[in-house]
């Protein structure tokens, strides 16, 4: 907060003086909180230049190049962190003592089961249904089955809800990919990690033990970590719409869910995958390079540049890493995995791409990962959600503990002003 003012004059020399805010970072931020009452609103389609709410979870400099999760920078957390520890940090704002950590890690690994008849509610989906479909349906279906926990104005239920979210949303994903292979579900074990938990449910059958791949183990933990959480968002901004309502936590979380399946959101590292399946070989990249400097032509090139950043994404720098660290371990040979390296040394040295500042982002590294370790690209966007899902309980349990009002957007009508109705049924 300041005392510094702006003052906004009219055309009929009416004025109005608007206080001027500043965040952590010194981003001047202007309040127009009273100009409705002046009889005046501001246009701002997309939200994109303005604040819609107070936080202190997540902050992202895009001209910088700068993600930090409670002042955390996110490649520290990714490479000297877990998940779960990730988790604790966003939901209660400091990193947990040894003792705090497994308090908390043993609340969540406890409760990933989910109630049986659940199981049964993927048997009314077609086994072809996108799993982000059965995700959003299930996820918006806890509600039915976890009713002790949905009075948001306790914070003991929000507590607990929280803790289920973060708990059973591998499981539920586990579930929607099992379901979409013919495959039985297999349950949650507790004595293993949350990364690891996850991949033993997506690959594990009654026939033989699976044996966790230490290396995919910390690269899933990675994926979740660098996925966690992303401010205000597309995906998390519907979560806060739909929270602020007193709307309960689970149909909120398949709010987001909803969301954030959107190809320009959670499914660009699909759209990803699939551009690497258009190209195909090696030798057509420099084809479809060329078609993608054409601004005539509709072809565009996914995984590259960021909408927030203007410089590399923090986060692709780790998740390069750990890509190229996946591909070693696997020893794989793949025309896509070749044409997605490929395509990468021409984004790191061609000017094109440098002066434009489109460097490869976290979704094209994590959509060639995944695709490494033998997850199906319809899968990519239910594990953003199950990384985002932490991220969205943050800011719903802020959201309340701010006493937020319920979101009410105006609008810039263009529409007909009043005019009389005439039936046209008898014509």
């Amino acid at each position: 907060m300041t005392d510094e003012t702006i003052t906004l004059t009219l055309q009929n020399n009416t004025t109005i003086k608007l206080s001027i805010l500043k965040d952590t970072s010194g981003q001047k931020v202007i309040d127009i909180r009273n100009i409705n009452s002046k009889g005046l609103l501001t246009f701002d389609p997309g939200f994109t230049s303005t604040a819609s709410c107070e936080s202190k979870i997540t902050f992202i400099d895009g001209n910088r190049g700068i993600l930090l999760h409670r002042g955390f920078p996110i490649n520290q957390l990714a490479t000297q962190s877990n998940y779960l520890e990730v988790c604790y940090i966003l939901l209660n704002g400091e990193a947990p003592t040894k003792q705090q950590f497994e308090k908390f890690r043993k609340i969540v690994i406890r409760h990933t089961m989910i109630h049986e008849q659940i199981t049964r509610l993927l048997n009314g989906f077609r086994r072809d249904s996108h799993p982000m479909a059965v995700m959003c349906g299930v996820t918006g279906a806890l509600a039915a089955f976890y009713h002790d926990s949905l009075n948001v104005n306790i914070e003991r239920h929000r507590e607990i809800a929280a803790f289920r979210l973060l708990s059973k949303m591998p499981t539920v994903a586990a579930m929607c990919y099992k379901y979409s292979i013919g495959q039985p579900f297999i349950y949650p074990r507790n004595d293993i990690s949350y990364a690891g938990n996850f991949l033993h449910m997506m690959f594990a059958t009654p026939c033989e033990v699976y044996e966790i791949n230490p290396i995919l183990e910390r690269a899933m933990d990675r994926i979740l970590i660098l996925h966690a959480d992303h401010e205000q968002n597309a995906s998390t901004s519907t979560v806060r719409t739909a929270g602020s309502s007193g709307a309960n936590p689970f149909a909120c979380i398949a709010a987001g869910i909803a969301s954030l399946w959107g190809p320009a959101h959670g499914g660009a590292n699909e759209a990803c995958l699939n551009m690497l399946e258009e190209i195909n070989k090696v030798d057509s990249i420099t084809k479809f390079i060329k078609r993608a400097k054409d601004k005539k032509d509709s072809f565009r090139l996914m995984g590259f540049g960021h909408r927030v950043y203007k410089n590399y994404d923090p986060r692709a720098k780790v998740m390069r890493e750990t890509c190229h660290e996946v591909l070693n371990e696997l020893g794989m040979k793949n025309d896509l995995l070749e044409v997605a390296m490929e395509l990468e040394k021409i984004a790191l040295n061609d000017s094109y791409f440098i002066e434009r500042k489109l460097y490869p982002n976290v979704d094209f590294y994590s959509g060639i990962i995944l695709k490494a370790m033998g997850i199906p690209s319809s899968m990519f966007t239910v594990i953003f959600a199950v990384s985002r899902t932490v991220g969205w309980i943050a800011h719903w349990k802020e959201m309340h503990d701010n006493n937020m009002k319920i979101a009410r957007p105006r609008q810039l009508y263009t529409g007909y002003v009043e005019r009389k109705f005439i039936s046209r049924l008898s014509d």
